[in-house]
């Protein structure tokens, strides 16, 4: 049986932690940014959490994580 693959463009967006939780970069931090208050950029910064909700189709596109 061949090996299962992973979704590139998923693996690219997408990292699991070490306890099994997926992180992701804010969107709306790439372009436009004049309009957008300096707050608002400062907290598009960093990775978060994917929700919950999500997870499990992530989970599916990265088998392997």
């Amino acid at each position: 049986m061949p090996k299962m693959k992973s979704n590139r463009g998923a693996a690219k967006r997408f990292s699991r932690t070490g306890s099994g939780q997926f992180k992701c970069t804010h969107s709306h931090h790439r372009h436009i940014l004049t309009k957008k208050s300096a707050k608002r950029k400062r907290q598009l910064r960093g990775t978060t959490m994917m929700a919950a909700v999500d997870v499990p189709a992530v989970r599916r596109m990265l088998p392997y994580g």
